[in-house]
């Protein structure tokens, strides 16, 4: 058998590919990269960038529109979606020359356009040319789920895909899911002069996060005005452009719900068919890329990473994924992907984020742990700024070492990565608790949760302990 033609060969140019592509190559490896329609993928073009800028366009609508609150004159403002959304795709242009086929190619990288398939266990054909290598890296992402609701496939909707292309007014929206997704589109519509209505089968929104979390997002995104359908399902969807009409069913009663436009926001699924994995000794479950700790698919020289491998669909564990798959093809080094300390953040205003064991984790595994709490109403800072609502909390074990923490508040995304490093660190709570932080910032919540679990050791005994050793005489 000839020698492969490349050391790696990536198919999927989106966050995991291209990171595996520029490391690949920097580190002096032969790379070539395929995809089949754009270098950036789902992040770039329909994901984190266009939904941060659509969040960021709200947020300014809705500051000034509750501009009294800081004792200046309000006004609400007229809006254009269209142009909201000229301005969400200038923020992709802005970024788009880092992910273009020039820079990767600048490095090294051959870049080709097209769909592919692997021919047999060792060769991957596109454009029909054989490409062969020492290892391959399956990096082909996900797309929208779509739930078999009767009449969807002859009504208009919109994914994640298409509502960044809207040109037309958004008088009123329905939003299927009230994941991650949903509500954040959710709120910036609302936040954008639309009537949102959102329809979830769960009993509350955002499942994968506690119930006291989760509630904080329900009831502001209420009080900014999103009617919540729970524990509905969806029956039937009929309708043209510009009038749409659901019908719900509860355990109670029969609803029909009238909007303009429809958002499917249930889920994802792996863009794997048609590549030919079976061919290639491949094996997928449910759709997605069956991998070990290593990343390593069922054939051991064919990986896998980002979304298709099914769990942590963030572009951040995407990249450490592809950095994983690089010490194991490149350096045969036995790395192995992280699981334990994953963040994440729902981008909500107030922002939602996560690390670690959580505390409805921590009751189902029957682990032993404690729960402390600390509001953003007795920050200083939150009070200046006017984002008072949410509270931090962590989890630790009964000797105060962190198991998780969560944050629902003003910045959550940003003050969550002290607790990153510190349960990767497996510091405890009185670590956090000795460390100055600034005054005034919201970064001394972080210190101020920890010391709740400090305040918690000075019981009334070892108070009178402590009065008697050092001769103390106050009550």
């Amino acid at each position: 058998m000839n020698s492969p033609e490349f050391d790696l060969c990536i198919i999927g140019g989106g966050s995991g590919g291209l990171v595996a592509a520029a490391g690949g190559a920097a580190l002096g490896a032969k790379v070539i990269l395929i995809e089949k329609r754009v270098l950036g993928g789902d992040c770039l073009y329909y994901g984190c960038v266009p939904s941060k800028a659509l969040l960021h366009a709200a947020k300014i609508a809705h500051t000034l529109r509750t501009a009294q609150r800081f004792g200046i004159a309000a006004c609400n403002p007229p809006i254009q979606i269209g142009d909201v959304m000229q301005r969400v795709t200038a923020v992709i242009k802005a970024i788009e020359p880092h992910d273009s086929p020039e820079r990767f190619r600048g490095l090294g990288v051959e870049v080709v356009f097209g769909a592919g398939q692997f021919t047999d266990a060792h060769t991957f054909s596109v454009n029909g040319r054989a490409i062969t290598a020492k290892n391959f890296v399956l990096a082909t992402g996900s797309r929208p789920a779509l739930p078999q609701i009767e009449g969807l496939d002859t009504t208009p909707y919109l994914t994640n895909e298409t509502i960044f292309s809207l040109n037309e007014p958004v008088p009123s929206l329905i939003v299927l899911g009230a994941g991650p997704i949903g509500m954040e589109m959710a709120q910036a519509f609302c936040r954008l002069g639309t009537q949102v209505h959102v329809v979830q089968r769960d009993k509350r929104i955002l499942p994968r996060e506690d119930g006291d979390i989760a509630a904080v997002a329900l009831q502001q995104l209420r009080k900014e005005g999103v009617q919540f359908y729970l524990e509905h399902t969806p029956v039937r969807v009929e309708g043209t452009a510009g009038d749409i009409r659901l019908l719900l069913k509860s355990a109670e009663q029969e609803k029909m719900v009238h909007a303009t436009h429809i958002l499917i926001a249930t889920g994802r699924r792996a863009n794997t068919d048609k590549l030919g994995l079976e061919t290639a000794g491949v094996q997928s479950e449910k759709g997605y890329i069956v991998v070990d700790r290593r990343l390593r698919t069922t054939n051991n020289h064919i990986y896998a990473c980002g979304d298709i491998t099914g769990s942590y669909q963030f572009t951040h564990m995407a990249e450490h994924q592809a950095g994983v798959v690089l010490r194991n093809t490149l350096f045969h080094w036995p790395a192995k992907v992280e699981q334990r300390v994953i963040p994440w953040c729902t981008f909500t205003d107030p922002e939602i984020a996560r690390v670690g064991l959580s505390e409805d984790e921590a009751h189902e595994r029957k682990i032993e742990h404690r729960v402390y709490r600390f509001p953003f109403r007795d920050m200083d800072r939150a009070q200046t700024d006017g984002e008072t609502e949410g509270f931090a909390k962590i989890i630790t074990d009964p000797q105060g070492r962190l198991l998780g923490a969560a944050l629902v508040g003003a910045h959550a995304g940003e003050l969550i990565h002290e607790y990153v490093l510190a349960l990767a660190k497996k510091m405890k709570a009185a670590d956090l608790s000795n460390v100055i932080h600034i005054y005034p910032t919201l970064a001394q919540i972080n210190r101020r949760v920890a010391d709740v679990r400090r305040k918690e050791g000075l019981t009334p005994n070892v108070k009178k302990w402590i009065k008697r050793i050092f001769g103390l005489r106050g009550n």
